[in-house]
Formats: structure tokens, sequence, C-alpha cells
């Protein structure tokens, strides 16, 4: 009988044993509180605390927490935009009675210091300066909360604007001048392109007909040396220089009519082009030569006999 008493007793012994001892989790802070008055802080490891005289008021994380807030304000040139403000921040170890008895909601209060101080600083600013002067407001928030919850045991380690939201038509309006301005740009290296093609062709046909002058010059030159030379020859053999010309203006002739006829597509016809025609040209070539010879000859004449009058 005397056995089975010390069952529960022994029970309850190791209940109140244990009622005696807690563990505090690395990274946390517990507040001890002795008949409803602070008593102590404990840290990590485990701890001693007298059973219904002591009891833990609460726990405090240590680590680096993150508070995002959305505020909703207005810029300088009237457009509503959202800001999402990330606080990072941290209970300051030695300080853990003021963070815990001091404030009974700090995200409130973070969160209500954020809302006064992104209110007070977009509203000087335009909507592009909001963009480009992110990190101006995130030091402006963290030097406001710095100093209001230094005092409560809260150390403010970064603040970040995350996120700019602005309202979706003003976003809209936005893409179209950007992309108004990038297709005026391309539209301006476009033109430049074509400029630079229509330039570059108009030399390249300059210079194309420079050549071909110069090439139809040189064809002549080289034309005129062969006649010479042809007339040269027929003088030797007795035929003046008027019946040489004539003589090779009709073996051209001659000689077209035959690159003519190789050719079986051709609807080109020249005339007059009977053998008969080809004697008739030789003798009126020959006489239209030799009379405007003496046709200069003449004038020459009456030039000289002029200027002996003169003199």
């Amino acid at each position: 009988m005397g056995s089975y008493l010390l069952i529960p007793i022994a029970f309850v012994a190791l209940v109140i044993l244990f009622k005696f001892f807690f563990i505090v989790k690395q990274q946390t802070a517990v507040a001890v509180e002795r008949f409803g008055k602070f008593h102590s802080i404990r840290s990590s490891g485990l701890q001693m605390k007298i059973p219904i005289v002591d009891r833990i008021a609460g726990r405090l994380s240590l680590k680096i927490q993150q508070l995002d807030v959305i505020v909703e304000t207005k810029t300088l040139d009237d457009v509503f935009v959202k800001l999402k403000v990330s606080v990072q921040y941290v209970v300051i170890t030695d300080k853990v009675y003021e963070a815990f008895y001091k404030l009974e909601y700090p995200h409130d209060q973070i969160t209500s210091y954020v809302f006064d101080v992104v209110r007070a600083e977009v509203p000087k600013m335009k909507l592009d300066d909001v963009f480009v002067k992110k990190d101006d407001i995130a030091i402006a928030v963290k030097t406001e909360l710095q100093d209001a919850m230094l005092d409560y045991g809260y150390d403010i380690i970064k603040t970040l604007v995350t996120d700019i939201d602005p309202d979706a038509q003003v976003k809209a309006a936005m893409n179209r001048i950007n992309a108004s301005e990038r297709e005026k740009i391309a539209a301006q290296f476009e033109g430049d392109a074509q400029r630079i093609l229509i330039v570059e062709k108009a030399k390249a046909e300059a210079e194309s007909k420079r050549l071909q002058g110069q090439g139809i010059a040189d064809q002549r030159r080289e034309i005129a040396r062969g006649l010479e030379e042809s007339v040269e020859v027929l003088n030797k053999v007795g035929i003046n220089s008027q019946e040489a010309s004539a003589l090779i203006v009709v073996t051209q002739h001659y000689d077209t009519l035959q690159a003519i006829g190789e050719e079986t597509d051709t609807n080109l016809i020249l005339l007059p082009n009977s053998p008969q025609a080809g004697s008739d040209m030789l003798n009126n070539m020959v006489a239209s030569f030799t009379a405007s010879n003496q046709i200069g000859e003449a004038m020459k004449r009456k030039q000289n006999e002029k200027g002996s009058a003169d003199s």
C-alpha cells in the first residue's frame, strides 16, 4: 500500500521540479515577473524560476525583423502613387525592458512614422524624381525612425523603398511617352541611313558617269587615231583625203548593216541599203567634202584680201 502512495508523490514532485526550470532559445529574451512586478530579463539557456511566485511575462526575438509598409500618397505633379517601404529593425540587447514594456504594438508605431515621413517627402517631388530619389526617401524614413524608436529599445538597421507603383493610367501614359521617344530616335536613325544611302548612290552614279565619259572619250580618241591612220594608208596609194574619208564612212555604213543582219530579233531598218545607194553615197560625200574645201578656201582668200586693203 505504501508503494502505491509513493508513485503519485513522486509524480507531483517531478512536476514541481519541472516548474522550477524553463528553457530560453537562442536569440531570444524572456521577461520574468515576480508577483506581477518586473523581476529580470533571462537570456538563452536553462533558466530557473520559483513556481507560483515567478511567471514568464513574454518573449522577445533578438533577430533582425522586417516590416513592409505600403503608403499611398500624391506627388508634386498630382499623381497618386503607392510606395512599399521595407523597415529592418532589431531589439537592442541592453534595452529589452524598454522594448517589452514601453511599446505594446511596435509594428503600429513604426508604420505610423513611415506614413508620416513618406507623406511629408513625396509631395515635394515630381513622379520622375520619386523614382530617381527613392534612396533619399529611405534615408529620411530611417533618420526619423532611428531617433524615435531608440528610446523604445529598437534599432533601425535599414529602410528600403522596394516598390513604386503609380496609377495604371499613368503607367500606360509613361509607356506611350517612352515608346514615342524611341520611335522618334528610330526614325532619326532611319532618316540618317537613307540620307547616307542617297549620298553614296549619287557619288557612285557621278563616279560611274565620269568613268563612262572617260571611256567614251578614250574610245573616240582611238577611233580618230584609227581613222587618221586609215587616211594616211589610203593617201599612200593615191587616194586623196576627201575620197578616203568618204570611203571610210561608206565602209562603216556597210559594217553596220552587217552587224544588224547578224541580229535575228532586231527591228532597226537603216536606209538607204541598196548597192547603188552606196555608190551614190560615196559620190555625194566626195562632192560634199570638195565643196566644203572650196568654200573654206574662198573665205580665206576674202579675209586675206580684206586684211591687205586695210593695211
